[in-house]
């Protein structure tokens, strides 16, 4: 099973501001945990809002709105990718990992990824053979 590990942003991270150098080092360590156990397939953090876009669609339409966003709380700091067991194996790793933002409340949200057979009969095949295209292609990088 893959989730996605979504880190919500505080007004530091919004502000650009970067994490301490011990934060740093508590991340790289866990990060590496995480590859040893062969659990990691992507992680990162993103730029501040002020440094992206939104693009907000009404039939045809489509409008660029310009960052910076205004509710930190609906806003993504970072992630992870990772394959594990179960949503309760992604929890028990995810209670391990440090507080991504020092000293306030922060929150981690574990979302699980649709793979092509959670959509059943839904996919119609010749989606499901592009898909599966698709992702070999993408795994030949």
């Amino acid at each position: 099973m893959k989730f996605m590990v979504i880190v919500k942003a505080s007004a530091a991270s919004e502000a650009g501001i970067m994490p301490s150098e011990k934060l740093f080092t508590d991340m790289g360590n866990f990060n590496e945990e995480l590859v040893k156990a062969g659990v990691m397939l992507a992680g990162e953090g993103l730029m501040p809002s002020a440094k992206g876009a939104r693009i907000r669609f009404n039939g045809n339409q489509r409008t660029v709105i310009d960052g910076p966003f205004t509710e930190t709380k609906e806003l993504v700091a970072g992630f992870w990718l990772v394959e594990v067991g179960s949503k309760e194996e992604a929890i028990e790793w995810f209670k391990r990992c440090p507080n991504p933002h020092e000293g306030v409340e922060s929150e981690i949200e574990i979302r699980q990824i649709f793979g092509p057979d959670d959509f059943g009969t839904d996919l119609p095949a010749d989606v499901r053979e592009q898909e599966d295209r698709l992702r070999e292609q993408m795994a030949a990088r």
